[in-house]
C-alpha cells in the first residue's frame, strides 16, 4: 500500500491498517495517532516528524526506518541555537573585557579586574568538578554576599568600593550564565541535528566572542579580552560535549537538550510497541515517553541515546548499550526495573541480575552461563533455548508462566559462592554428573509450582493455620486439588519461610496475594484484642490492687466463721485434757478449711470483678470474649483451684461467692478450663 492511500483512508476515518506493507514509504510530518498498524511493515520508511501517539504498533517492523526531525524544524533549531550561541559569545566577550581591566592604568580598575579573574577561576573549577547546577547555587550565594558587602563598602568608603565588592558576585553569576547558555546551545543543536551543525554553533559563538574581543581591544579595553572570551567559549564547548556523553553532573542539561530536540520529532508517546522491531533504525529526536515497549527489539539502532525515554529502562545508559550491542558479559545490572526487556540472543555470561525485575522479558537463546539470578523476577519470561549452565538461582522468582523450553544447562547452583563453599548446593550434587537433556526444566518446574511465604518477624501459628485452611478449601473447590505445605524453614531471628505447593492451575502470585490479604487483617485483629485485654487487666490490677470489694465480701463471711469458731472454743474450754487435744486438732483442721474457703472466695470474686470491669468498658462483649478476657487475667494456680472446687463440690462450691448476674457465666468459664 502506498503512503498516499494510507493517508487518504486515515483522513476518511479508517484506523485499521494491520499487516499492511509500507516499506520505504514516507510519512514525514504526518499525524497517524490512534491508528492500528499491528504487524505492519515500516522498514526503511521515512517517519521523521510522524505522530504515532496512542497508536497500536504491536509487532510492527521499523527496521532501518528514519525517525527524528523534519528538515524545516532542523533549520529552526539551528537558528535558535545559533542565537543562543551568539549570546553566549557576547557574554564571554564581557567576561574577557572585565578580566582585561587588570592591564588598565587605573589602580581601582586593576583591583576590579583581579577580583573578576579570581572569582571566574573559582567558578570554572566548581563547574568542572561539580557541574553547572551546583555552580548556579554557589553563584546565587555569592551574589547575595556581594550585595551585602557592597552595602557595607558604600557606608565605609563610597561608591567605588561598592563596585569592587560587588564585582565578585557579578563575575560569578556571569560565569554561570555564560556556561549554561553555551552548554545548552551546543547540546541542543548536537542532540537535534548532529555534530556538524554543532560545530557550526560553536564557530558562531567563537566568532562573536573573538570579534567582539578584538574590537574591544582596539577600542582600548585591553588585549586580555581575547583570551578571556576564548576561554569562556572553550568552557561551553567542553561542557556541551560532556553533557551529551551522559555525565551525571550535568544530566539536567542533557534532559533539556534532548527534550527540545524531540519536541517536533517522531512521537511514539503512549503507543503500544509490544514486539515491535527497530533493528538498525535511526531514532534521534524521538519521543518514547509512556510507550509500552515490552519485548521491543532495539538491536543495532542508531542514536538511541538521543531519544526521550521517560521512566522506561531506556533511561539507563548501560542498558541502552546492552540493547544495541547484545553484549553484557560480566556487567552489573542489579536491582533495575527491566520488565519486558528484549535480550534475545544476548551474551550475558557472568552478568549479575540480582534483585532485578525481568518479568515478561524475552531471553530466548540468551547465554546466561554463570549469571547471578539471585532473587531475580522471571514470571512470564521466555527462556526458550537459553543457556543456564553454572547460573546461581538462589530465590529466583519463576512461575508456571516462565517458559523453560529446551534449556541448555549442565548444572546450576542454589546459593551464591563463598570462600568456604565455592560450589554451594550444586545440582546435580554429584560433581561428576550433569543434567540430562530436559532434566533441569523438570526440576525447575517442580520448584515453580510453589509459593514461598516469608515471615520476617515471627509467625502466629494459630492465625497461619486458619488462613491456610480457609484458602485450602477455596482452592480445592476451584481445582479439585489441595495445596500442601512442602517445607518449613527456620531462618533464625524469628524468621520463617513456609513453602506451599499449589496446583498447576493456581497462579502463585494470586495465591500469595490472597494469603496475605487474609492473614494480616486476622493477625492485626488478634493483636488489637490482646492489646485491649492487656490494657484492661493492667487497669484492673492498678485500680484494685487490694480488691476492696473482695475484702468487704470476705469480712462479712469471716464474721460468721469466727463466731462459730468462738462457740467451739468456749464449749471446748470445759472439757478434759483429752477432749482439749481433740478440740485443738479440730481447730487446726477448721483453720485449713477456712483458708481454702478464703482462697476460693478470692478467686471467685476476682472473676466477678473482671466480668464487672469488662461490662463497663465493653457492654456488648460476647461470652467468648468474656472467657478470653478472664482467662488472660486469672493465674494458673487460681484456675486449678476453681476447677478442683467444681470437680469436688459441684457448682454449689462457688455459688456462695458469686452474685447471681455473673454466676452462670463464671461457671461456664470454669467448666471451659476443666474441659478445654
Amino acid at each position: 500500500m502506498k503512503d498516499n492511500e494510507v493517508l487518504r483512508r486515515y483522513a476518511a476515518g479508517e484506523r485499521d491498517f494491520r499487516r499492511v506493507n509500507l516499506r520505504g514509504q514516507s510519512f514525514r510530518g504526518k499525524d497517524l495517532s490512534g491508528a492500528d498498524f499491528s504487524e505492519a511493515d515500516f522498514s526503511e520508511a521515512d517517519i521523521r516528524g510522524t505522530n504515532f501517539k496512542n497508536a497500536t504498533l504491536k509487532g510492527t517492523q521499523f527496521c532501518k526506518a528514519k525517525a527524528g526531525l523534519q528538515k524545516r524544524w532542523v533549520i529552526v533549531l539551528l537558528l535558535v541555537s545559533w542565537v543562543i550561541s551568539g549570546l553566549s559569545g557576547f557574554a564571554s566577550l564581557l567576561g574577557g573585557m572585565a578580566i582585561a581591566l587588570i592591564f588598565d592604568s587605573s589602580e581601582r580598575q586593576q583591583v576590579f579586574g583581579w577580583i573578576v579573574l579570581v572569582v571566574i577561576i573559582v567558578s570554572i573549577a566548581v563547574i568542572l568538578r561539580q557541574g553547572i547546577e551546583r555552580t548556579v547555587a554557589v553563584a546565587g550565594t555569592v551574589a547575595v554576599a556581594g550585595t551585602v558587602a557592597g552595602a557595607v563598602a558604600v557606608a565605609i568608603a563610597g561608591a567605588g568600593a561598592e563596585a569592587e565588592a560587588f564585582a565578585g558576585s557579578v563575575a560569578m553569576a556571569g560565569a554561570g550564565a555564560v556556561a549554561i547558555a553555551g552548554t545548552v546551545a551546543i547540546a541542543v543543536v548536537v542532540a537535534g541535528t548532529g555534530a556538524l551543525a554543532g560545530a557550526f554553533a560553536v564557530a558562531v559563538a567563537f566568532a562573536v566572542a573573538v570579534a567582539g574581543a578584538v574590537a574591544g581591544a582596539i577600542a582600548g579595553a585591553g588585549a586580555g579580552a581575547v583570551p578571556g572570551a576564548v576561554a569562556f567559549v572553550l568552557l561551553s564547548i567542553y561542557l556541551g560535549w560532556r553533557t551529551l556523553k551522559g555525565d551525571p553532573r550535568d544530566a539536567w542539561i542533557r534532559s533539556i537538550a534532548i527534550a527540545c530536540a524531540a519536541t517536533r520529532g517522531t512521537s511514539f508517546r503512549k503507543a503500544n510497541l509490544t514486539d515491535a522491531d527497530f533493528t538498525g533504525a535511526i531514532l534521534k529526536s524521538t519521543d518514547l515517553r509512556e510507550a509500552i515497549i515490552t519485548c521491543t527489539c532495539w538491536r543495532k539502532t542508531i542514536k538511541l541515546d538521543r531519544v526521550r525515554p521517560g521512566t522506561s529502562y531506556l533511561q539507563y545508559e548501560n542498558i541502552r548499550q546492552l540493547l544495541i550491542t547484545g553484549e553484557g558479559q560480566d556487567k552489573n545490572f542489579e536491582r533495575l526495573n527491566l520488565r519486558g526487556i528484549n535480550l534475545k540472543g544476548a551474551n550475558l555470561q557472568d552478568a549479575s541480575f540480582s534483585g532485578t525485575d525481568l518479568n515478561r522479558a524475552n531471553l530466548q537463546n540468551a547465554n546466561l552461563s554463570r549469571a547471578k539470578l539471585v532473587q531475580t523476577l522471571l514470571e512470564g519470561a521466555d527462556l526458550t533455548r537459553a543457556t543456564l549452565t553454572g547460573a546461581y538461582i538462589e530465590d529466583w522468582g519463576i512461575s508456571n508462566t516462565t517458559k523453560l523450553i529446551e534449556i541448555k544447562c549442565d548444572y546450576i547452583f542454589l546459593k551464591l559462592p563463598t570462600k568456604k563453599a565455592p560450589d554451594p548446593q550444586r545440582r546435580p550434587a554429584d560433581q561428576e554428573r550433569n543434567f540430562e537433556p530436559g532434566e533441569f526444566a523438570k526440576l525447575a518446574q517442580k520448584i515453580s509450582n510453589t509459593v514461598d511465604l516469608i515471615f520476617k518477624d515471627g509467625i502466629d501459628w494459630q492465625t497461619f493455620l486458619k488462613t491456610f485452611q480457609d484458602l485450602r478449601v477455596r482452592v480445592e473447590s476451584e481445582t479439585g486439588e489441595l495445596p500442601v505445605i512442602q517445607t518449613i524453614e527456620n531462618k533464625g531471628d524469628g524468621a520463617f519461610v513456609i513453602r506451599v505447593k499449589v496446583p498447576e492451575e493456581v497462579d502463585e502470585a494470586e495465591y500469595e496475594r490472597k494469603f496475605w490479604a487474609k492473614y494480616k487483617p486476622m493477625l492485626e485483629a488478634k493483636d488489637e484484642k490482646i492489646k485491649f485485654y492487656s490494657e484492661q487487666i493492667e487497669y484492673i490490677r492498678k485500680d484494685n490492687t487490694i480488691l476492696m470489694r473482695v475484702v468487704e465480701t470476705m469480712a462479712d463471711k469471716e464474721t460468721t466463721k469466727y463466731d462459730q469458731r468462738g462457740a467451739n472454743i468456749n464449749i471446748g474450754s470445759y472439757v478434759d485434757t483429752a477432749q482439749s487435744g481433740s478440740r485443738q486438732q479440730g481447730y487446726a483442721n477448721q483453720n485449713n478449711y477456712e483458708e481454702a474457703d478464703k482462697n476460693l472466695a478470692e478467686a471467685a470474686a476476682e472473676i466477678q470483678q473482671l466480668l464487672q470491669q469488662l461490662e463497663k468498658t465493653n457492654p456488648t462483649a460476647t461470652e467468648a470474649e468474656q472467657k478470653d478476657f478472664v482467662s488472660a487475667a486469672i493465674t494458673p494456680t487460681k484456675k486449678e483451684r476453681l476447677v478442683n472446687a467444681i470437680k469436688e463440690g459441684g457448682q454449689g462450691a462457688i455459688e456462695q461467692f458469686l452474685d447471681n448476674p455473673y454466676l452462670n457465666v463464671a461457671i461456664r468459664i470454669i467448666e471451659g478450663w476443666r474441659n478445654p
